[in-house]
């Protein structure tokens, strides 16, 4: 068993994880400068774990709709609602 506050500590982790998606997410219906350092520190902190979910499911498979923000945003939630509370 995990004490309590490691616990709310990686629930805090995956809020703010989720909110970097939205961001991220929100980002691609612009056109940003791919130079500047927010639109560098999102890409570097969402690529790694967008890129295997892209590889599964491709935007051109999926009419043209990346969905990788949705399925980590849904595993995401899965964590915070099923696992993390297992722990405790």
């Amino acid at each position: 068993m995990l004490g309590y506050n490691i616990v709310n500590f990686i629930g805090w982790l995956l809020d703010m994880y989720s909110w970097v998606i939205i961001a991220a997410a929100l980002m691609t219906w612009v056109s940003p400068d791919p130079r500047n350092p927010i639109v560098m520190f999102l890409r570097r902190v969402t690529e790694p774990v967008f890129e295997p979910i892209r590889r599964l499911l491709p935007p051109w498979k999926t009419g043209g709709l990346d969905l990788s923000p949705l399925i980590v945003l849904i595993g995401i939630q899965f964590v915070e609602r099923v696992v993390l509370p297992a722990l405790i």
